[in-house]
């Protein structure tokens, strides 16, 4: 079943608009975009999702080895289409076992990414670009730089801009992370919305990690 709405930095029960506000609002950071939940990996859910997708829906493609999607989380509503997109990754981790992934597209103030990274947020931070990129990934013959943030030891993270929105790789364990030197371009799944050359992704079992970070919160945490 579908979760209620929730603020995307914090998880948060958001409070739909009313008499005296056309805006969402979460307790703790006000005016918010609403989160809309995870939603299953599958084909119904990107014909539910592609529609009113504002920002990129990245991929990695090609996937990585063994890698298939298990999971997409989107931010925004009816009025203002959809603002921020979150798609799960699942495969081997480059050292043994299982790892998983998380790629996100935003809008600048969503507050998304920085939640799945770990950050206090919304954005990757001032100053986190100010020396060469750690990785670059290209998509329609561009080339968009990234750089490895310091979110501690659970996790890795790369962030940078793409299309004039953040860009965000975030991997479940700094391990998995090495997976940064397999992927080397992206698509935008919109293009199936708009006629451009189709791709078949494959889909996997529902993604744990996006399902624990993107957990609502109750109010008294």
């Amino acid at each position: 079943m579908k979760s209620e709405p929730s603020c995307p930095r914090c998880g948060r029960a958001a409070q739909p608009p009313g008499l005296w506000t056309s805006a969402w609002q979460c307790d703790a950071h006000g005016p918010v975009a609403p989160l809309q939940g995870v939603r299953a990996p599958s084909t119904a859910t990107l014909d539910t999702v592609l529609p009113q997708a504002e920002v990129p829906v990245w991929i990695p493609w090609p996937l990585p080895t063994g890698w298939v999607v298990t999971g997409f989380s989107e931010v925004g509503d009816e009025r203002s289409g959809t603002l921020a997109v979150a798609v799960a990754l699942s495969g081997p981790n480059p050292l043994g076992g299982v790892g998983e992934a998380v790629i996100v597209a935003e809008d600048p103030g969503i507050g998304l990414g920085a939640r799945i990274a770990g950050l206090e947020g919304p954005d990757p931070g001032n100053g986190f670009d100010s020396g060469p990129p750690d990785a670059k990934v290209r998509f329609d013959g561009h080339e968009m730089a990234l750089w490895n943030l310091d979110v501690g030891k659970d996790r890795a993270a790369y962030a940078g801009e793409a299309l004039a929105h953040w860009l965000w790789l975030v991997f479940a364990s700094p391990d998995t992370g090495m997976l940064m030197c397999e992927i080397n371009s992206l698509r935008d799944l919109r293009d199936l919305r708009d006629g451009g050359v189709a791709l078949e992704p494959p889909f996997g079992a529902p993604s744990p990690f996006l399902n624990q970070v993107l957990a609502p919160r109750d109010e008294e945490d």
